[in-house]
């Protein structure tokens, strides 16, 4: 059973050790605890029943409480597995940024970090060469290193 834990929000990283301490040390039923990416103020835990839950986080510094009902694995599928993107941007490739504070300058990619979804790339009007990271969204390929144009 998959049930969510209500905590104080940016406190979710200490209620998860907490939670998993007082689990191993009480010998519980709690199967897993885990922070999924992008859901602030909440925990997910799995345990056999209720009861092993409730005894989980039972009156711990930052933990709200459960909410009411049980959820299954396919309603936090997208929460919990790694999604895999296609990467279009290789290395070498000239690409525009599209945020703050570099918005539409050109720049020459450097190093490209799939797991983080951030690439790492050199300003082409820098005076002095200076690498900057950047998450894959906010950058467009305008040119391939081979010559061949984005679509």
């Amino acid at each position: 059973m998959i049930f969510i834990i209500k905590v104080t929000t940016n406190k979710e990283e200490r209620a998860v050790d907490m939670i998993s301490d007082r689990a191993e040390k009480k010998n519980l039923n709690v199967y897993s605890v885990s922070l999924p990416q992008g859901l602030r103020g909440y925990i997910l835990l799995e345990a056999e029943d209720r009861d092993s839950a409730e005894e989980a986080v039972f009156n711990l510094p930052y933990v709200k409480g459960i909410i009411g009902k049980t959820i299954g694995y396919e309603e936090i599928k997208n929460m919990v597995e790694p999604s895999i993107t296609s990467v279009t941007i290789k290395d070498g490739d000239l690409v525009e940024i599209l945020s703050e504070p570099f918005k539409k300058e050109k720049a020459k990619v450097l190093r490209i970090d799939k797991q983080k979804g951030e690439v790492v790339v050199s300003l082409l009007g820098a005076v002095v060469p200076l690498p900057v990271t950047i998450k894959l969204d906010n950058v467009k390929v305008i040119r391939r290193e081979e010559g061949e144009e984005e679509l």
